[in-house]
């Protein structure tokens, strides 16, 4: 059974700093592309950042390039985001998700498994 489980979201203030941890169980991190989705009230789900299966390769969307950045350790199979300067804009539920093998586009078409998620609220 394939558990995707996420932790570290939270209430912060602008410009601070948050950990998020997804722990994975299940299915490998070698075969899957991971990333991490968001979704703020009223709009839609989007890919925040993936880490590629084929060759590690990083993806970011372009409003949290040199904010955000992503990792796995691959013995704990768990992956990381590191939100740095954090913005008001980035509060939004975030949710771990694993891409169905053979893609790796970070868009939510390509997610076979999702997280339930944890909320990070960015206020002052």
């Amino acid at each position: 059974q394939v558990q995707l489980v996420e932790s570290g979201g939270g209430l912060v203030q602008p410009g601070g700093s948050l950990r998020l941890s997804c722990a994975v169980s299940g299915l490998s991190l070698a075969d899957h592309t991971i990333g991490w989705f968001r979704q703020a009230p009223g709009k839609e789900r989007e890919g925040v950042s993936c880490i590629s299966s084929y060759d590690g390769s990083l993806y970011y969307k372009d409003s949290v390039k040199g904010r955000f950045t992503i990792s796995r350790n691959d013995a704990l199979n768990t992956v990381y985001l590191q939100m740095n300067g954090l913005k008001p804009e980035d509060t939004a539920v975030y949710y771990c998700a694993a891409e169905r093998i053979g893609s790796s586009t970070c868009h939510i078409n390509g997610i076979v498994y999702w997280g339930e998620g944890t909320l990070v609220t960015v206020s002052s």
